[in-house]
């Protein structure tokens, strides 16, 4: 056998190796879900037609008791997570610190920072948190907690976050340590979204730093790395599939998606994020790169 053939047969045994010893995991999450009719279509279309393995569910959303009643039941194997929600839309306990006079929530990320320290604003914060949780779980089986512009990311906001998980045995709290890593299109860098968001991965990562420990404290789960923060708003095929060729070591990720499935034709951002969950192609990518499709519900066994 010539040097060259015993060359490449040895370098592709070693890579099959490396291959199969790896433990590569990816949770494709719909955020948002229950907030609206066309949020729930992407969540059903996206479990029965497509890769879709995990949602959040918002408590405080327009279309929840749809969610609930209709969607969830349909899909057995679907992950779900409550979508802690103190930004948009209304109040389940209409604390008069995080909303305005209509039982709306009135507060900005930056407004909820500045807030941070303050023990009975904090006090308020936890109730709400604790009415969305158990009016969740009232439905359905939870297996992870995140939030609506992660705003349980706050360090203080996600002792919190940390403490009801605990509390309600919710296993997983995401985190949103994102790798720093670039799509080779001029359009997903040249517009008014994308430094913003890379301001946002900055931060977010310095908050993720702070919150391992207080998961290590409780005896909580994460996810190593998040997908969706830098390109939040332009997520698309080429965005999950360059987020996870960053990745090479083993490791659970998560990709956050908002995806809408319209009953009318409307192509914007949201039905965009809707057809990642349909791409078969990019599916069969996610595979070749080693990773697995799951979610926490199956990794944590949750029942």
């Amino acid at each position: 056998m010539p040097k060259a053939t015993i060359l490449y047969y040895n370098i592709f045994i070693i890579k099959a190796r490396e291959f199969f010893k790896c433990n590569k995991k990816l949770i494709l999450n719909a955020d948002d879900f229950g907030m609206s009719k066309a949020y729930n279509r992407a969540v059903l279309d996206g479990y029965h037609n497509g890769f879709l393995s995990s949602a959040s569910l918002c408590a405080n959303g327009k279309a929840f008791n749809a969610a609930v009643n209709e969607i969830i039941p349909e899909c057995p194997n679907l992950g779900i997570g409550v979508h802690l929600n103190i930004i948009e839309g209304r109040s389940l306990t209409k604390s008069k610190l995080l909303t305005n006079k209509r039982g709306k929530f009135n507060q900005s990320y930056l407004s909820l920072i500045l807030k941070s320290n303050d023990s009975v604003f904090l006090e308020q914060v936890e109730y709400e948190f604790r009415t969305q949780i158990e009016t969740v779980m009232n439905y359905t089986k939870v297996d992870h907690l995140d939030s609506h512009v992660h705003t349980h990311a706050i360090p203080n906001i996600f002792k919190i976050t940390a403490r009801l998980a605990k509390e309600y045995n919710i296993p997983y709290i995401r985190t949103q340590h994102e790798e720093m890593y670039f799509v080779p299109s001029v359009k997903k860098h040249l517009n008014l979204k994308y430094p913003p968001n890379i301001l946002k991965i900055l931060l977010l990562n310095n908050f993720t730093a702070q919150n391992i420990k207080v998961l290590k404290e409780y005896g909580l789960k994460t996810n190593d790395y998040l997908i969706g923060v830098g390109y939040t708003g332009l997520m698309d095929n080429m965005t999950v599939e360059y987020g996870l060729k960053a990745l090479e070591e083993d490791c659970v990720a998560e990709a956050l998606i908002h995806p809408c499935h319209y009953a009318n034709p409307t192509r914007n951002q949201h039905y965009k994020e809707f057809l990642i969950t349909q791409n078969k192609e990019l599916e069969d990518k996610i595979k070749r790169l080693g990773f697995e499709i799951t979610n926490y519900k199956k990794e944590y066994a949750v029942q």
